[in-house]
């Protein structure tokens, strides 16, 4: 796929940026949550290390968030002897514990979730390997069919209709469920008693894309939700209905955003066609595409408030106090360690860290940009000798 993405949104890349920032802990999280004692050898996280795309030793990873893992030897904290090990802090134990009190709740509205992308797609099925890459983004836990199939026996059903091929379990929606088929543009067109029509969430003054977006809704809507699923026949119709499952589809994540390269994942199972990339840049009012992290993906613009979430699930509630308490610990670990190195260079005598220290910053700055100038000016009359102005 070719390098490109959408004019830069600072705001929404604001946002991905910070959910990005703690996937690392949140999997570390998910680790220790596998033991029944919530702590794990050190020496396992870091044999585990180069998937998380991590170098170094992972001692020194967990020390950055003393407000998140505790380090301990033997069998608890206060054991003496045997191996380093990990676990969390109280803190953020209790933290966990809101979380999954958070997940457990959402298990309904999980069902309906799930419900419902079944319906986006072809023949209401989908692998259950592929639906593996959505548990993030549908905010989905690890053992989500244990949690929602024995209380919906009525509503999925685990099939395998090629049992001589790994992994082809199927997870099927049995029944269409009417009061789940209305996609969230036709649920906020209720509310005002109008046609359903998508709304352009950028500023004013992009004229050419809010004309577009008009010309665009200026045909009927189509709702992805349709018990005989079938592909529009016209190039019009088929774009107005690839446009509507992309927006109803991000409409169910979590935070309103996916990877451009799950997304073309099911793009046999959601109709949608071969170039989603161009699909989604057509769009500019409705998605903004980032290329952050060299890793593409997209936004839906409605669901942020400059590059706030406009609505919050519980469970994001749950996992945002987990990153405020993740970057309590690392600024608390970048406050020691700069102490720690000024206390360094003031014993060793490199710098006078108290007259440093009281030097107004404004002074310090004048100083530092005349010297780059005299710098400079010494640099180009070697260069070019006197004739330089």
């Amino acid at each position: 796929m070719a390098r490109w993405s959408s004019p830069k949104d600072s705001p929404l890349e604001a946002a991905l940026r910070r959910n990005r920032r703690w996937i690392v802990n949140n999997q570390i999280k998910r680790l220790l949550l596998r033991f029944p004692s919530r702590s794990a050898p050190v020496r396992l996280l870091q044999s585990r290390f180069k998937t998380l795309d991590l170098l170094g030793r992972a001692a020194n990873w967990l020390r950055k968030y003393p407000s998140c893992f505790d380090i301990f030897t033997g069998d608890g904290p206060s054991g003496s002897g045997g191996e380093l090990c990990f676990g969390f802090t109280k803190r953020m134990a209790e933290l966990v514990d809101a979380e999954e009190a958070a997940v457990a709740a959402s298990e309904p509205a999980m069902a309906d979730r799930l419900a419902r992308v079944l319906m986006l797609a072809r023949g209401r099925r989908l692998q259950v390997s592929k639906l593996a890459a959505l548990r993030g983004p549908l905010g989905l836990p690890d053992d989500y069919l244990l949690r929602v199939l024995p209380a919906h026996t009525d509503l999925f059903r685990l099939a395998n209709p090629y049992p001589h091929r790994r992994n082809a379990a199927e997870l099927e929606l049995l029944r269409w469920v009417p009061s789940l088929a209305v996609s969230a543009v036709e649920a906020a067109a209720s509310t005002t008693n109008s046609l359903p029509r998508f709304t352009c969430s950028l500023p004013s003054s992009w004229v050419k894309s809010h004309e577009k977006m008009e010309d665009f809704n200026s045909t009927p809507y189509i709702s992805p939700y349709s018990e005989d699923w079938a592909v529009p026949s016209t190039d019009a119709e088929a774009e107005k209905r690839a446009v509507a499952v992309v927006h109803e589809f991000l409409s169910l994540t979590m935070w309103r955003k996916i990877s451009v390269m799950k997304l073309e994942h099911f793009r046999w199972e959601f109709g949608l066609p071969e170039d989603i990339g161009r699909l989604l840049l057509r769009h500019p009012c409705l998605f903004y595409v980032s290329n952050r992290y060299k890793l593409h993906t997209v936004v839906l613009r409605e669901g942020y408030d400059v590059s706030e979430l406009r609505v919050k699930d519980p469970v994001v509630a749950a996992k945002d106090r987990l990153g405020e308490l993740m970057q309590e610990g690392l600024h608390e670990y970048n406050q020691r360690r700069r102490a720690a190195n000024l206390e360094n260079k003031r014993r060793i005598g490199d710098v006078d860290v108290k007259k440093e220290e009281e030097e107004p910053e404004d002074e310090a700055a004048r100083l530092d940009s005349a010297e780059k100038r005299e710098e400079r000016r010494r640099f180009y009359k070697v260069l070019f000798g006197d004739d330089h102005q």
